[in-house]
């Protein structure tokens, strides 16, 4: 696994910066639900939209690339376990993770696994917490260790920014990932992280104590990725949570 830790502070010169907030582009948030497979064990996530039903992929393959290289990229913004207040005079970057958080962690990452999205990018906050919470993934399943790992001070600060954390985690992914890299994960704190997944995706998304939203869209890069879903484009594949079962 490689580490490194970065400080995302001056923005990149990528040709689209428009991954605003509009509330006016966001659509009522789809219902989730898991249901169980009955041919392999393994579940899969189901959105339940207003007029039709979307089912997630469980395979866990690398996404197809076509000749021309136009691949589906994956993106999983989740939130950090949840911490504890026990000791309050410890800073809030510093705080750890809660034994309940800890629980989390162990389960979110299992589910993850279950349902094929696995990152080959990682790029997470710094505070204690997050750091906390990855750790304990990497422990539970081997291909979270696996993956390039960078940690961005600047992602525990953008959280707190009204509108702007969808444009900052756009400048990180462009800015540290590869073509060949088809999932990334992107791990912080809220406000920002339901703010980016809820831009992103043009529907009312909640993200609770570690909840993952799965996001997917297209493209020969993850540059032409965003260029082409814009805010509001990317496809809201899911939802998944430490408590439903896969």
């Amino acid at each position: 696994m490689n580490v490194v830790v970065a400080s995302l502070v001056e923005p990149l010169q990528v040709p689209y910066n428009c991954y605003s907030c509009k509330k006016s582009q966001i659509k009522k948030n789809p219902k989730c639900v898991m249901v169980a497979s009955s041919s392999s064990g393994v579940g899969s996530l189901v959105i339940e939209a207003n007029q039709d039903q979307q089912q997630i992929s469980t395979s866990t393959d690398t996404p197809t690339t076509t000749l021309s290289s136009v691949a589906a990229r994956r993106l999983i913004l989740l939130r950090h376990a949840k911490s504890s207040w026990e000791n309050r005079s410890i800073r809030d970057h510093d705080r750890p993770l809660s034994r309940s958080g800890q629980l989390d962690a162990i389960k979110v990452s299992q589910n993850l696994l279950k349902l094929g999205w696995i990152p080959q990018l990682i790029l997470s906050s710094d505070a204690l917490r997050t750091r906390e919470t990855l750790k304990i993934m990497q422990e539970q399943v081997q291909a979270f260790l696996e993956a390039e790992v960078h940690f961005i001070s600047s992602f525990y600060s953008v959280a707190a920014m009204d509108g702007q954390t969808a444009e900052h985690l756009r400048q990180a992914i462009c800015k540290y990932s590869r073509d060949e890299i088809l999932t990334v994960m992107c791990m912080g704190h809220n406000r920002g992280w339901e703010e980016a997944a809820s831009v992103l995706s043009g529907v009312t998304v909640e993200l609770k104590t570690c909840n993952a939203a799965l996001l997917e869209a297209t493209g020969t890069s993850w540059e032409e990725a965003f260029s082409l879903a814009g805010p509001g484009g990317w496809k809201l594949q899911g939802l998944v949570k430490p408590d439903t079962g896969v």
